[in-house]
């Protein structure tokens, strides 16, 4: 649920700092990987390569 859109001022206050929380973590992923990630579809398949190097969508085929 994104900060605009939550109904009480309690949840858009707690969506608001769950955003910072998620993107200083992912800043601070970027800077141990010395790239940037990868966002949308992208990023999806490459969260979601398991040990095998197979994607999700890989193995849906088979």
């Amino acid at each position: 649920m994104g900060v605009e859109q939550a109904p009480t001022a309690k949840g858009k206050q707690a969506a608001k700092g769950l955003k910072q929380a998620s993107a200083k973590d992912e800043r601070k992923t970027e800077a141990d990987t010395g790239r940037p990630l990868k966002k949308g579809g992208a990023r999806f398949e490459e969260r979601s390569k398991s040990s095998d190097g197979k994607s999700a969508g890989t193995k849906q085929k088979i």
